[in-house]
């Protein structure tokens, strides 16, 4: 592909093929003009160029009709989207395997080496980085269902969302390595507890509640023991705290708790809204986002909610949805100008070429009516 600096686009062009942001972040396909509002946020998120195998022109010539306000934003084929599908679903297992492991031998360890830790969080830092939207679209992150070691899960989702909320806030690279390894070891307190007292479905006696209630104590006090950065232990420390006052260990308010702390709390939140227990069913990702945004009680740091939205979009990457052409779909990305409108690829619905079609949701052309159910994506 040959590279175009941004300063010798003209706005409201058009290219000839697809235009890129990198390797793999299509910006827009032949059918889409390059806004002045496009060439602001590339500008915003630091990029002087784009990509593209075609040329600049100034007016859109292909022989594909679109629907009225339908503007077709990315066509990745359907070979290619599977098989990195399938890629991100392997390093999921791999991770959550490593966070098995590691949660398996620290009841019988007596010191805990950081690097080796800290290189394989960057290496899942890079990852999610790279490959988000293909993560996102994996099993393990549209429909969770309760497994077995229910601490692991967690622990695995809760780490990859918060890093997903880390990248969107632009965190330093060293600071999104802290914050990760911060979420892997959290809930690391549980495992001074007896496993019924976070897993049982019955009513919690006054004394499990108060031996539950110590865990984030329990957690800073290990991973203090091994000699983990503070604002590390303080993530464990304070995932619970809430910015009204209302939660545990310290009823710490909003100003006092940890960044670290407050992204790990949205996180787990989602996650677990997201996810199966012995006591609850799963929600769908548009109805964490929704219960996150109300944020009841003002619990949750705004700036670190809307992160999550503009990282996610408010019909989350890998929700299935009714389209309002009545048609079915799967969110595939995110509108970076707009989180109420994301890209959603179509159902049986090919380009000429053989690639799938996939839309930019909008108010005036396609939009998403709802979340569908299990039901309906079955029959």
């Amino acid at each position: 592909m040959k590279n175009f600096p941004l300063k010798d686009i003209s706005p409201s062009g058009y290219f000839s093929k697809a235009v890129y942001l990198d390797s793999a972040f299509v910006l827009t396909a032949p059918e889409m003009p390059i806004t002045n509002e496009l060439m602001r946020t590339i500008n915003d998120w630091g990029f002087s160029e784009v990509f593209s195998d075609g040329e600049p022109c100034e007016n859109y010539s292909g022989e594909q009709e679109q629907t009225a306000n339908e503007t077709v934003k990315t066509d990745p084929s359907t070979v290619a989207d599977l098989d990195k599908i399938q890629q991100a679903d392997a390093f999921y297992v791999s991770f959550q395997k490593y966070v098995k492991t590691l949660y398996a031998f620290l009841p019988i360890k007596t010191e805990l080496d950081f690097n080796p830790v800290a290189e394989k969080i960057k290496a899942v830092c890079d990852y999610v980085r790279d490959h988000r939207r293909f993560l996102m679209r994996t099993k393990w992150l549209t429909s969770p269902e309760q497994e077995e070691n229910q601490q692991v899960s967690h622990t695995t989702r809760s780490t990859i969302i918060a890093i997903i909320i880390g990248t969107n806030l632009k965190l330093q690279p060293y600071r999104l390595i802290e914050l990760g390894i911060a979420a892997l070891f959290h809930e690391v307190g549980m495992i001074k507890l007896p496993q019924e007292n976070y897993t049982s479905k019955r009513a919690l006696t006054e004394q499990e509640r108060k031996l539950l209630y110590a865990h984030p104590v329990l957690g800073f006090n290990i991973l203090k023991s091994f000699d983990f950065p503070l604002v590390i232990c303080l993530g464990a420390l304070e995932h619970h705290e809430r910015e009204n006052g209302t939660g545990y260990p310290q009823r710490k308010t909003g100003d006092k708790i940890s960044l670290y702390a407050k992204i790990i709390a949205v996180a787990c939140s989602y996650e677990a809204i997201l996810s199966s227990r012995s006591y609850k069913d799963a929600k769908d990702g548009h109805t964490g986002i929704l219960e996150l945004l109300k944020n009841e009680g003002k619990q949750y740091d705004d700036t670190i909610v809307r992160a999550l939205v503009y990282s996610l979009s408010l019909y989350p990457i890998g929700l299935y949805v009714l389209l309002s052409n009545g048609k079915k779909g799967q969110v595939v990305d995110v509108n970076p100008e707009n989180p109420r409108f994301p890209i959603v690829e179509v159902f049986g619905e090919l380009m000429p070429n053989g690639k799938n079609k996939a839309i930019q949701t909008s108010t005036n052309g396609c939009s998403i009516v709802r979340p569908l159910t299990k039901a309906e994506l079955e029959g």
